[in-house]
């Protein structure tokens, strides 16, 4: 995921802030506690199209960003 284009992305339901999973390639919304798919590199920003976070999920610290 670019870091230029992840700086401008926001949750489209809270405008807060999204946390790129790599390994499930998803944007997290710790606000809205929904998780975004991203399909072949395009992220999906559409609530319908996100999964509900658990609790588990929506408690884990947020990883430091990658290192471009």
């Amino acid at each position: 995921m670019d870091t230029k284009l992840l700086e401008l992305l926001v949750c489209p339901v809270t405008k807060g802030p999204l946390i790129y999973q790599r390994d499930t390639q998803e944007l997290l919304s710790r606000s809205a506690r929904l998780a975004y798919p991203i399909r072949d590199g395009i992220p999906i920003l559409l609530e319908h199209e996100a999964r509900p976070l658990t609790e588990e999920e929506a408690a884990r610290p947020s990883a430091p960003p990658a290192a471009p």
